[in-house]
């Protein structure tokens, strides 16, 4: 009876005992729910790293003198006694000591008082009071707990730890916002259907007003639009900073990028684009932040309609309801019968989206084979290739026609494609847990893509989506006639004051352990929130852990927008920290010396990667002037030198075929030619790479930039001089493989399964 009473107080309910199989279905129950909770605290205690504490070497050896020395071999069974003792375990447990702190704490305190060349007197007193019969060993206990809180400081604040932590009410920490009427409202659509438009009218009227967007795209042509309207307007992102009025003069109506978003600033309208990126398990949290935290009379939300029964329930702890406009495409979008089957039914206004570099330039390279000028966008290119990209494929005069790009055509460009095609729908994703998966793209995304065809008042107002590959069409057809799932929890992320007073309580903890922790104690409302995923804000606080910063900006640098799979950005990056760690100002001169300048048209594919991760670190460089503005004093320079980067970008861009044919060409050993600044089309359909002209280890290094292809030439020459003429036909010989999730150019590729 009494186990039963214990199994259900475990897991918190009284079920129906009706049969002796229920009381052991109970009881199975009920210790699995317990073990899980002690392996979950374990897994939590082994987040504190132990502190090193040094043998306390007295000056004097007073013990001694007062009682006698101690044997060693005799305080080593004292000791092994005392740790095997249960009433000690048990002690241990009330005072927050789990079976791996015990171990930890009792192995440390072993060491602690053998090695000590003179204990502290109280302690050695208590030992020879022990060995002569007259104390208990269980004296030794508050010695042990009081050595233990020394390795382990959080047994002494592990109920402010989780007050700190503590996340289930996030709508009270901008009382601001609370303070005031909010009127919210969400515009509710599917991609060209206006739901944007009309709440852009409304900040347009408002006498002031601030527009967050996902991307700097966005929030520029909103800053162009409403200083063009006579709308002063300033715009804000983590790189840049323009005034509609002037600099001194700050403009009632502000377009920013969503994580710069003010939540100290009062408006009238206050525009959100795209909610339903509030689930995104990386940036999540700055959506989340700012529809809580705005101070605007009037909150206009745009996004899926999925988005409206989680806002619903956050406005809830608000006390605020949302008023919904919902929206119906302003165009017909078709899904076709048939595949395309084959690149030699492109037409014009034809987009493929595919969903890695290496499908981009494959896909571009046999369309331009055919005789077809092409404009190519991805992710990685600067925002002004990708406008003028966009620019050349939305001209009727210019005889681009067709589009291969990845998802980032989903949004931030108005483009007037007739018919979207998906080449893949598989894409490699980041779960919640920062693990790397492969798999169908959602039914979100994959509306949001196709949506982009037929775009209103445009020579495409009817638009059309299939698919590369037939057997793809089914599923296609399958996915686009769902609807996208509900919304179920908005994003959340430690503050940089949440930390600091973690860093506080546990002054010898790295900065990534400080994070693994607080994610580990912080108590979130799961019905409404997720903590974001922080595995590259560990990646970069790891990086320059070594690297003597204060908590402040150690926290800020680890904020930085970095793409880690640029292996050159991230050690420009650590290049950057060490400097600012000394003091000494970062400067034009230093980011040419380490970047290469003057830069040059790109030759290949690995010059055109290498210049992408140049713009990245002149990125870097913004983002960090606009936060240590003393130590980052040349930022209009390094502005400029980016917008002749941006400009070369895309000279290479525009003739990426010859970029490929030149990677080929270096690879083989042969001479790569330069070609003036201006676009050619080739007309001759190229083979397709051979991966035997070098290995997967030569990619990286020249992607990373430790090895050139000169220097490649010459360890051939090498390599051939002293084994001589021994490659075998058949690796000389061997196809080429297709199953890279990213481009074989530039050094990322990994294998899909």
């Amino acid at each position: 009876m009494q186990n039963c009473r214990r199994c259900i107080s475990l897991l918190g309910r009284r079920p129906c005992l009706g049969t002796v199989t229920d009381v052991r279905q109970l009881h199975r129950a009920a210790m699995l729910l317990s073990r899980k909770k002690q392996e979950a605290n374990v897994n939590v205690s082994a987040l504190f790293k132990p502190v090193q504490v040094q043998a306390n070497a007295d000056a004097e050896d007073v013990g001694s003198e007062l009682v006698g020395k101690l044997e060693k071999s005799e305080l080593l069974k004292i000791l092994n006694k005392f740790t095997q003792r249960r009433e000690i375990k048990s002690l241990c447990s009330e005072n927050g000591l789990d079976a791996y702190l015990q171990q930890q704490a009792f192995g440390s305190f072993r060491r602690y008082c053998i090695e000590a060349d003179n204990l502290p007197v109280d302690l050695h007193i208590v030992f020879s009071d022990i060995t002569q019969g007259a104390g208990h060993i269980d004296d030794i206990f508050p010695y042990f707990l009081r050595h233990a809180k020394t390795v382990f400081p959080h047994l002494d604040c592990m109920d402010d730890l989780k007050k700190i932590s503590d996340l289930r009410q996030p709508a009270n920490w901008y009382t601001n916002a609370r303070a005031i009427t909010r009127k919210i409202v969400f515009h509710a659509g599917p991609t060209n259907s206006g739901k944007t438009y009309h709440a852009m009218e409304r900040y347009l009227t408002a006498s002031s007003g601030v527009y967050c967007g996902p991307l700097k795209l966005l929030a520029t042509e909103v800053y162009n639009k409403a200083n063009e309207r006579g709308t002063p307007c300033d715009l804000v992102t983590g790189e840049e900073r323009k005034f509609g009025i002037g600099e001194g003069s700050p403009a009632n109506h502000v377009a920013c990028t969503v994580e710069m978003t003010s939540v100290n600033t009062p408006y009238e309208v206050a525009v959100i684009d795209e909610i339903q990126q509030i689930r995104d398990p990386q940036r999540g949290w700055a959506w989340t932040r700012a529809f809580l935290g705005l101070i605007a009379e009037e909150v206009h939300v745009c996004g899926e309609a999925g988005s409206l029964e989680l806002l619903e329930k956050i406005c809830e702890t608000t006390g605020e309801t949302v008023e919904v406009r919902r929206y119906d495409r302003l165009t017909e979008l078709t899904v076709e019968s048939s595949a395309l089957g084959s690149l030699d039914n492109v037409v014009p206004g034809d987009c493929i989206v595919c969903f890695s570099k290496h499908d981009i330039y494959t896909v571009s390279r046999e369309i331009e084979a055919r005789g077809k000028e092409v404009a190519v966008i991805y992710g990685g290119l600067p925002p002004g290739t990708k406008l003028a990209q966009a620019a050349k494929f939305n001209d009727p005069a210019n005889s681009c026609k067709v589009m291969v790009a990845t998802d980032a055509i989903g949004m931030g460009l108005n483009l007037s494609i007739r018919r979207i095609i998906f080449y893949s729908l598989v894409k490699p994703t980041m779960n919640e847990r920062g693990e790397r998966e492969i798999d169908t793209i959602s039914v979100s995304s994959a509306l949001q893509i196709a949506g982009r065809a037929g775009r209103f008042r445009t020579q495409w107002e009817h638009g059309y989506v299939t698919t590369f590959k037939s057997e793809d069409l089914q599923t296609l057809q399958r996915i686009l006639a769902q609807t996208p799932e509900p919304l179920k929890q908005a994003g959340l992320h430690p503050t940089a004051d949440q930390i600091e007073l973690y860093a506080y309580h546990l002054p010898n903890s790295s900065l990534s352990n400080l994070m693994d922790i607080f994610v580990n104690l912080c108590t979130v409302d799961d019905s409404l929130y997720f903590m974001c995923n922080i595995e590259d804000f560990k990646f970069l606080a790891e990086m320059i852990q070594h690297v003597p910063l204060p908590l402040r900006a150690r926290y800020v640098f680890c904020c930085a927008p970095i793409n880690r799979k640029m292996p050159f950005v991230c050690s420009m990056f650590l290049k950057i920290a060490r400097q600012y760690s000394r003091n000494e100002p970062i400067t034009f001169d230093f980011v040419k010396r380490n970047c290469g300048w003057p830069f040059k048209l790109p030759k290949t594919i690995l010059d055109l990667v290498h210049l992408e991760a140049v713009f990245d670190v002149m990125d870097l460089y913004l983002w960090l002037s606009y936060r240590f503005m003393d130590l980052f004093p040349e930022a209009a320079h390094v502005r400029e030198a980016q917008k002749e980067l941006d400009e070369i970008i895309q000279q290479g861009v525009f003739q990426i075929t010859r970029l490929l044919k030149n990677t080929e060409a270096s690879q083989e050993g042969g001479d790569v030619p330069s070609y003036p600044m201006r676009r050619t089309i080739t007309h001759v359909k190229e083979p397709r790479l051979p991966s035997s002209s070098r290995g997967r280890l030569t990619e990286r290094l020249l992607a990373q930039g430790l090895l050139t292809p000169g220097m490649l030439s010459e360890l051939r020459k090498e390599w051939d001089a002293q084994s001589g003429p021994s490659t075998s036909s058949k690796d000389a010989q061997e196809p080429a493989t297709d199953s890279d999730d990213e481009d074989n150019y530039s050094g990322n590729a990994r294998k899909v399964t």
